[in-house]
């Protein structure tokens, strides 16, 4: 990946919708050669898709959550399995340090989020978990 494969994603970043025509003006090179970086970024996997990013206002009617989890040993996939069809589970990533697992959650009301909790809680392998209510988003530069 060069310096123009980089403002390409990060044009996009911005705006995935923008048109292959304006992101050849923006980077200043001809239209046939960001449609071939876009295929050569999306046949490497660089770019796995494109989709929207929700602003502040539909994101204040959720109520977010990241969830940090201790697990038992050899219980990962066990757990993966029971968490990966609750849809309000947005993300799950493994850790290193104190706890094993990050959760990232989304619910329409705190009630909600505190069943959700309680399920997590319950499921067989989880040791203790560890819940912080996301009160606002001061940065966000996830892509």
């Amino acid at each position: 990946m060069d310096d123009l494969d980089r403002s390409i994603l990060a044009l996009l970043s911005q705006d995935a919708r923008m048109s292959v025509a304006v992101l050849a003006r923006r980077v200043k090179v001809a239209r046939s050669t960001v449609q071939a970086r876009l295929e050569r970024l999306e046949t490497s996997g660089t770019i796995a898709g494109y989709t929207l990013r929700l602003g502040e206002t539909a994101r204040a009617s959720r109520v977010r959550a990241t969830v940090l989890l201790v697990i038992e040993p050899r219980s990962l996939p066990r757990i993966l399995s029971r968490l990966k069809p609750m849809p309000q589970v947005e993300r799950i990533h493994t850790t290193s340090g104190r706890v094993d697992l990050l959760l990232q959650l989304a619910t329409a009301s705190t009630a909600e989020l505190d069943d959700l909790l309680d399920r997590i809680g319950g499921i067989d392998g989880v040791r203790s978990s560890e819940s912080l209510i996301h009160l606002g988003t001061k940065l966000d530069r996830a892509v």
